[in-house]
């Protein structure tokens, strides 16, 4: 692995290398211990997660819920009665604050004038609001986020050309000319030339190859679904393993500020020189389903130790795996100690130690748990729940 450089500079617990195989990564530039926090990062860019909708249209409007600027849900169940608008499409009710800062802030940065302007040409697209899929409506959102920045803050746009992403390797040429075609229609300041089809494929690659979604709160019915999507500096270098060592926390509607921050914490020890992996998705999917949304969603397809296992299984039905950790991990035994995760002692299924440790068994939920950080220097035998947020103590 060769170490290189980034634009960003990269907290000390991290570095960024050259991984073979898989392009650049980050691994471990000293021992980690589980819980501790390794990066707490600001996003570069949001937009909203629901399709461009007319005022004519009817339908979900569950879009009007969250917080253009912070993503925070609006009152205390979602309610708009006393949310602050933006004055020049409050009519459209497609830009909602939760607060005066958030709107001061929205205004000046990410709902700018010219973004307004260009959401609200959007909208009166039939084109593209009647005829394009909800998908490609949100592909609209993210450009015009994307080109906002250009014109706002040019630094911040070129750290969003440094991430990963090729351009048309990564996405499908004809979406790319009929989206540039419609965003270059926008009414560009002077001085600005229309985007050409090569940068808005390269942007769309960068939306697919780094977007982060901003949850919205875990319901016991099931069923979460995206609020918006979020782009960060750091966290896009972060790659994949289906038994990642490495897991994603936020707290969009409790923090006070930087609430669309992630946090990377430490799901258990590694030592120096280990690349650290989040999972891009539930841990609890099925062999089938991981390798079809890796392939479908990030184009690659993934040949970690877990998968190598599960690629010599039997995927007649979606139970099997299912039933392999229930009977798995009946006979997992634990010494107590919170060192890295051994895979030895079961051939058959080497990783279901990690389901009885550190899978949350709230039902509906499926998320990863992680020790809260330590204390005061010393290790926490509390576990959080990175999707529910319970909270439970250790027994191993």
């Amino acid at each position: 692995m060769a170490e290189v450089e980034n634009q960003v500079a990269l907290p000390n617990a991290l570095s960024l290398v050259n991984i073979e195989g898989k392009g650049r990564g980050l691994v471990a530039s000293q021992p980690l211990k589980g819980g501790q926090v390794i990066l707490r990062d600001s996003p570069i860019l949001t937009y909203s997660a629901y399709p461009l909708k007319r005022r004519d249209q009817e339908g979900d409007s569950s879009y009007l819920r969250y917080c253009v600027q912070c993503c925070k849900t609006l009152g205390p169940s979602g309610s708009t009665a006393s949310a602050l608008t933006c004055s020049s499409c409050s009519h459209s009710d497609d830009a909602s604050f939760c607060s005066a800062k958030c709107q001061s802030l929205a205004i000046s940065l990410t709902h700018s004038p010219w973004a307004c302007q260009a959401l609200r040409y959007l909208r009166n697209c039939y084109a593209l609001v009647d005829q394009q899929p909800d998908e490609r409506q949100v592909q609209a959102r993210y450009l015009v986020a994307a080109y906002n920045l250009a014109m706002y803050s040019p630094s911040t746009f070129q750290t969003l050309l440094s991430l990963e992403g090729s351009g048309t390797q990564d996405v499908d040429r004809n979406s790319a000319m009929l989206l540039n075609s419609i965003i270059s229609s926008l009414p560009f300041p002077e001085g600005m030339s229309s985007p050409t089809v090569e940068m808005t494929a390269s942007l769309l690659s960068k939306d697919r190859c780094n977007a982060f979604g901003l949850m919205e709160p875990f319901s016991e019915n099931g069923g979460r679904t995206v609020r918006a999507y979020a782009i960060y500096p750091h966290a896009s270098f972060f790659n994949h393993d289906c038994l990642p060592n490495a897991c994603r926390f936020d707290y969009i509607d409790s923090a006070a500020n930087g609430n669309t921050d992630m946090i990377i914490r430490m799901i258990h020890d590694v030592p120096q020189g280990r690349e650290i992996c989040l999972s891009y998705f539930p841990v609890n999917l099925s062999y089938p389903e991981r390798q079809k949304r890796l392939l479908d969603d990030y184009g690659f397809s993934c040949i970690c130790d877990r998968c190598k296992v599960e690629a010599n299984w039997s995927h007649q039905d979606d139970e099997g795996e299912d039933e392999t950790m229930e009977e798995d991990e009946g006979e997992m035994e634990s010494d107590g100690e919170n060192d890295e995760v051994e895979d030895e002692g079961n051939d058959d299924f080497p990783h279901a130690y990690f389901f009885v440790r550190f899978v949350c068994d709230k039902e509906n939920c499926a998320g990863t748990l992680a020790p809260l950080p330590p204390l005061d220097g010393n290790p926490r035998d509390i576990m959080e729940c990175n999707v529910c947020g319970n909270l439970k103590r250790e027994v191993f």
